[in-house]
């Protein structure tokens, strides 16, 4: 039976969801601050996170389970809204879903996010396409063997490509992998890390633009520009 973690203030709506999701066949637990969630998250196997909460900002704590953790984790916003969902996606969330949507709705989200989870391949633990190189159990990347010090989807998105350094990867194939969506109109988040990424590694021939199409690995000779040491 999988765990659920619902983090929610409303004690109402909690109460709702936890019911419906138990009916479902789901062991729930809620929690109303953001400061539970940070201590209880780890023994869930899904978090249902609303990022409106009374203590942390829900995004600062969207961050911090993406930074420290895979697990599976949807936002839950009050408005329809196409920013807030950019900003949970780009702090880590897998899926993001109004608070006005069904029940259904939320199930289906939650099935479809576990889905994917399991059906992940286990990954190579490291990649090194010199002097690049990049380990999956640390998170960590190095390029001359100098730290470099990325975002967690920064990290979800070069370790996806990397891993196809002789294909290109399509935008549609990078939002689903690495942001849990396919939402097209979410896709300039790419750009952006991209070019983070690009600025971070010391060169813009690490990522090679394949217009119309994605992106596919190069390779780039350049010292990082932002490291620790």
């Amino acid at each position: 039976m999988k765990n659920i973690l619902v983090v929610e203030c409303d004690a109402c709506a909690a109460e709702s969801v936890v019911f419906a999701l138990r009916r479902q066949g789901y062991a729930v637990r809620s929690v109303n601050t953001g400061k539970h969630a940070l201590a209880a998250y780890r023994e869930a196997n899904l978090v249902l996170l609303s990022l409106d909460l009374p203590d942390i900002d829900g995004l600062e704590v969207c961050r911090s389970m993406r930074n420290g953790s895979d697990i599976p984790l949807i936002a839950r916003t009050h408005r329809d809204d196409e920013l807030e969902r950019v900003l949970a996606l780009r702090e880590g969330a897998d899926d993001c879903v109004a608070k006005t949507s069904g029940i259904r709705e939320v199930g289906a989200r939650i099935e479809a996010v576990l889905r994917r989870a399991r059906g992940q391949s286990p990954a190579r633990e490291t990649i090194s396409i010199e002097p690049l190189h990049i380990d999956q159990r640390t998170r960590e990347v190095r390029v001359h063997d100098q730290r470099v010090d990325v975002t967690s989807k920064e990290f979800e998105l070069l370790c996806t490509l990397a891993a196809k350094p002789d294909s290109v990867v399509s935008r549609k194939e990078l939002m689903a992998s690495v942001w849990g969506t396919n939402w097209a109109t979410t896709s300039r988040t790419i750009d952006t890390h991209v070019s983070s990424l690009r600025s971070k590694l010391g060169s813009s021939r690490w990522i090679i633009t394949v217009r119309g199409v994605g992106y596919r690995m190069g390779h780039g000779y350049g010292t990082p520009a932002k490291s620790a040491g």
